[in-house]
C-alpha cells in the first residue's frame, strides 16, 4: 500500500484507533474522509484537522450504509482505500435479561456493516486497498466481551477469505490486529492501563512500509503466532479468577 496521495474512508475515524489512523494518514499527505454517528465528535476532528471530510452515518443501519456509498460515489468517486475500523464492545453476560437485544447492535456494527460496505465499495473502479481492523481477541476470546470477541473472530476469518477473493481484482486486503489499547472501547477507564494508541499507530505504519498484510502489536503479535495449546493456556490464565 502506498502511504501517501490516497483518498481514504475511515469508518469510526473520530475516536480511538480510528482517530489515530486519521491523524497519521493526514500527516502522510492523504485525503481522509471519516464517518460516525455523532456529528459533534466529527466536528471536533474537523476543527483540529480542517482538511478532513466528515459524514454523519450510523453504520448499524443498512439504509445509512447505502446512503454513505452513494454519497461517496457521487462526490468522491476517486476513493481508493476503505478502512473498516468502526466497532463497538459491550461487557455483557449471556445471563443478562437484555443480552439478546444488546448484542444486536454489536452484530450489525461489527459484522454486517463491514461486510456490506466491502461489497459496496469494491464496485468503485478506483478502489485498490481494503484494511480491516480485527482484534487479538479473534484468536483467544475474553468472556466478559463474548459477542465482541466472536465478531472479531468472524471478521478475521472473512478477511482471510477476502484477501484471496479480491486477488483477481488487484485489490489489496490488509488486516490490522490491535491488542487492548488505552481507548474508551467498552467504556471509559476500562483500558487505561494498556498501551497508547500513538505507539500502536507508529508500529502499524512501520509494518505498512514493510509491505506486511497482517499488522500486529504487543500481545496481538503473540496471539497471531501462538499454537493452539498456547491459546488455550492464555484463555485459562485470563479466566482463572
Amino acid at each position: 500500500m502506498n502511504l501517501s496521495n490516497n483518498k481514504i474512508l475511515i469508518t469510526g475515524g473520530a475516536s480511538g484507533i480510528g482517530f489515530g489512523l486519521t491523524e497519521r494518514f493526514i500527516e502522510e499527505n492523504n485525503t481522509v474522509i471519516i464517518c460516525g454517528r455523532r456529528e459533534s465528535v466529527l466536528d471536533e476532528v474537523k476543527a483540529k484537522f480542517p482538511s478532513v471530510i466528515t459524514k454523519v452515518c450510523d453504520l448499524s443501519i443498512e439504509e445509512e450504509r447505502i446512503e454513505l456509498f452513494k454519497w461517496i460515489s457521487e462526490n468522491h468517486p476517486d476513493l481508493n482505500v476503505l478502512i473498516n475500523n468502526a466497532g463497538i464492545q459491550k461487557w455483557v453476560s449471556v445471563t443478562d435479561a437484555d443480552f439478546y437485544e444488546s448484542m444486536k447492535t454489536e452484530l450489525s456494527t461489527n459484522i454486517e456493516a463491514p461486510l456490506h460496505l466491502t461489497s459496496l465499495f469494491i464496485q468503485l473502479k478506483s478502489l485498490t486497498t481494503v484494511l480491516n481492523v480485527t482484534s487479538g481477541l479473534a484468536f483467544s476470546p475474553f468472556a466478559k466481551v463474548p459477542v465482541y470477541s466472536a465478531t472479531k473472530a468472524f471478521f478475521r476469518s472473512f478477511t482471510l477469505s477476502l484477501r484471496h477473493l479480491l486477488k483477481s481484482k488487484n485489490i489489496e486486503v490488509i488486516e490490522i490486529i490491535p491488542p487492548a489499547l488505552n481507548t474508551d472501547l467498552g467504556g471509559i477507564g476500562l483500558h487505561d492501563a494498556h498501551p497508547s494508541v500513538s505507539s500502536f499507530i507508529e508500529s502499524i505504519f512501520e509494518q505498512l512500509k514493510q509491505g506486511k498484510d497482517e499488522l500486529t502489536f504487543g500481545t496481538s503479535e503473540t496471539r497471531l503466532n501462538a499454537s493452539v495449546p498456547e491459546l488455550k493456556a492464555s484463555f485459562n490464565a485470563l479466566h482463572s479468577n
